[in-house]
């Protein structure tokens, strides 16, 4: 009889331990995040284009216009056209009314024509302080430009391009606000100013 209670009593413990074990019930771990997909580069042909960047306009080159008029009494008229060009200025003087063959013609350093001889004019423009030349000579003075030849009909014209001189103003090279002296004789490129004669023409360069 008491081998039969204790099974039982056993039995009831057995079931009470076990309902006390499983009474609860722990809840599984909570999963981490998926990892975000990874960044995917959009392909060339999908990327927008670059804007286009708008190029600033080129300055237009620099005329100058000048009139030439008598001096030391000659019947000389003409113009000059002055002309901004890659490396240079473009010098185009055309006259009438001067007296047939060869006639220096000069940039001088002042912008004056004022008096009778065109004395006013100062020297010839020489900012790199060369010896005088033709325009055959590299290393001359700025200013020199040459021969006009003028017919027997008094008309004639120069077209020279100076390389090294600008029209910029304040520019150490600058022809403008300087003139043009036309002379009586031939420039023979001699020293100090090519025995050229005085001056019949000038006119002053616009700055």
């Amino acid at each position: 009889m008491k081998t039969k209670s204790f099974a039982v009593i056993l039995a009831f413990g057995t079931l009470g331990l076990l309902s006390a074990c499983g009474g609860e019930t722990m809840p599984p771990p909570e999963a981490p995040p998926p990892p975000p997909p990874p960044a995917v580069e959009p392909k060339a042909e999908d990327k927008p284009a670059p804007e286009p960047v708008a190029e600033a306009p080129k300055p237009e080159p620099r005329m100058l216009e000048v009139k030439i008029e008598p001096k030391s009494n000659s019947k000389l008229a003409g113009s000059a056209m002055l002309m901004e060009v890659d490396g240079g200025v473009k010098v185009t003087l055309s006259v009438t009314g001067a007296p047939a063959g060869d006639h220096g013609a000069h940039i001088h350093e002042k912008g004056d024509c004022s008096a009778p001889d065109a004395a006013s004019a100062g020297g010839h423009f020489n900012p790199s302080g060369h010896d005088h030349a033709l325009p055959t000579v590299a290393k001359r003075h700025l200013g020199d430009l040459g021969n006009l030849v003028v017919g027997k009909d008094g008309k004639g014209s120069l077209e020279i391009t100076i390389d090294g001189a600008t029209l910029k103003a304040g520019d150490a090279n600058s022809f403008a606000g300087k003139s043009i002296i036309v002379h009586a004789k031939k420039d023979d490129g001699g020293q100090p100013v090519g025995n050229a004669g005085g001056r019949i023409g000038c006119g002053v360069i616009g700055s």
